[in-house]
């Protein structure tokens, strides 16, 4: 039966029971226990009212805001300060031309960190058109529903409904018609939006599981248009050969779904990890009960090996990792980027090879204070190549180390085990690294292109040429040098800050980076990290 227990209410737990994919007989058997529900759980408002007034055909259609307060906070400060907070403490480590992303759609004291690990990741990006995919909860129907609305409003504003909406509607299964019910959910009567005349809900009117996406949309893009779909019973292979051929470079997809409900904490994460790894490695069947955004997910895998997209996870953490109650049943949130295909110098093999080598490195020198013996007559002939690359340690997340090469000095794999040595040894900005903490540490390599010159006639034309998410930048000024690596972007989307914090790190003034003379190179990574598949 539908639940309250998303909510950010006392007490809440971050889930969700209804499966999306809920087949209408289910809905009819599940319909009286809502109604005792709605009257156990619920206490009426009296300013409540049904039948209200739609909307002339001169006015514009509004998607109003059904879950602010309930899921998220309503009050546009206390929301910005919520979003503000999880963006600030997510650190995703990718790169690349980001096409889709999967975010969990619970309440946000219980997702929103794991959401923001994907939507940090959107920032800084020119994206014009967002296609959101979200699962139903309270509707039973057939197709994917098309909002009819122009607008789609939160406490942050109002977000304009893409104009391609309307066409995509047309395109099978893609649907407007209403070919089934709604149920409205307990807490209907506590929403701040307006409930329509008897009859007149559609799929999106109650639906949390878009609209918690949008306020973090409006913080990370500013300025886009919306396509927000629900899912009711739907062919997701169908979905996405409808999808193919609408996708640009400035449109994103984000899929919203939680992963498990209410299993105990170990059973949770041992079948969230079994689903997550179908996700990265792009199987196009998931069990419904360990995903309720399956049908959005399996959209997306379609897209991805029709297109060549690569899944990257970037956060997973349960409601008893974020509320601190792990007894009883919990609820898992995955954050999942998929990025379009590039040209990759390394294959899977010689990825893992390379990260085992460091990790070999590491493990040597602090347990004897020696390199490793290498036999290069065994390494591919590419790993002989000389060639710049970083070496990044994270514990826990954080980072612990990072030393690289920008100029190609030495072989590769020679490059990789004097960079993972200087990173655990000799990183001034934090104590060596102990033999002790190897088991904590995870290791990303970033092989970096030949630094190229950009030339640029004025900051502002600078600003206009650096790519976010792409671009690493060395920055030359005052007789000082600095680099980001392009994963530093998440970190840092907007422009200005990226080179203000780039020019202090040289050690000049944060604005120094606008002064004559001032010498800019860009180069980029293949990077890849010992926890990918």
């Amino acid at each position: 039966m539908p639940d309250e227990d998303e909510r950010t209410l006392p007490g809440a737990v971050g889930g969700c029971r209804m499966r999306c994919e809920m087949k209408i007989s289910r809905w009819i058997i599940a319909v009286a226990a809502v109604g005792l529900l709605t009257a156990t759980a619920c206490k009426p408002k009296a300013q409540q009212q049904e039948g209200q007034a739609m909307p002339t055909k001169s006015s514009p259609i509004v998607r109003e805001a059904a879950v602010a307060g309930l899921f998220y906070p309503g009050n546009p400060r206390d929301l910005n300060n919520a979003i503000d907070y999880c963006l600030a403490h997510a650190r995703p480590e990718a790169v690349g031309d980001l096409k889709a992303v999967i975010c969990p759609h619970a309440g946000y004291q219980f997702s929103g960190p794991t959401a923001a690990y994907a939507y940090k990741l959107l920032a800084g990006r020119d994206i014009k058109t967002v296609i959101l995919l979200a699962p139903s909860h309270y509707a039973a129907f057939r197709g994917a529903y098309v909002t009819e609305a122009d607008v789609y409003r939160t406490p942050l504003g109002d977000v304009p409904i893409s104009p391609k909406t309307a066409e995509l509607a047309k395109c099978p299964p893609f649907t407007r018609k209403m070919d089934g019910f709604v149920q409205r959910p307990g807490w209907w009567q506590e929403s701040p939006a307006k409930a329509p005349p008897p009859g007149q809900d559609r799929p999106d009117t109650w639906e949390h599981s878009g609209e918690v996406q949008v306020p973090f949309l409006q913080k990370v893009l500013k300025t886009f248009d919306l396509i927000p779909v629900v899912f009711g019973d739907v062919d997701p292979a169908a979905v996405a050969k409808a999808l193919a051929d609408k996708l640009d470079d400035k449109t994103i997809i984000v899929a919203s779904s939680d992963l498990s409900h209410y299993h105990p904490y170990d059973e949770a994460r041992a079948l969230d990890q079994q689903c997550i790894q179908r996700i990265l490695h792009l199987e196009t069947s998931l069990n419904p009960e360990s995903a309720c955004g399956a049908g959005p997910i399996l959209t997306v895998i379609h897209l991805a090996r029709q297109k060549g997209w690569k899944p990257k996870l970037l956060d997973y953490r349960n409601s008893g990792d974020t509320s601190g109650n792990k007894t009883g049943g919990v609820v898992g949130y995955t954050a999942i980027a998929f990025f379009g295909p590039q040209d990759e110098r390394f294959n899977r093999e010689e990825r893992k090879q390379l990260i085992g080598l460091a990790r070999q490195t590491l493990t040597e020198l602090l347990t004897t204070g020696h390199f490793p013996a290498v036999d290069t007559s065994k390494l591919p002939p590419k790993f002989l190549e000389k060639s710049g690359c970083f070496v990044t340690l994270t514990k826990h997340g954080q980072l612990r180390g990072c030393i690289g090469h920008i100029i190609a000095q030495e072989p590769l794999y020679k490059a990789v085990m004097d960079c993972a040595k200087s990173a655990a040894l000799d990183d001034h900005r934090f104590p060596p690294v102990g033999k002790d903490e190897l088991k904590d540490i995870e290791i990303e390599i970033s092989v970096l292109t030949a630094p190229q010159p950009l030339a640029f006639s004025s900051p502002d034309d600078l600003l206009a040429k650096l790519q976010p998410h792409k671009d690493g930048v060395v920055l030359q000024v005052m007789g000082r040098g600095s680099t980001y690596l392009p994963q530093v972007w998440a970190q840092i989307p907007d422009k200005v800050m990226f080179l203000n914090t780039l020019a202090e790190k040289a050690g000049c003034p944060a604005d120094a980076w606008r002064q004559p003379g001032t010498q800019v190179f860009i180069y980029h990574v293949e990077a890849f990290h010992e926890k990918e598949p």
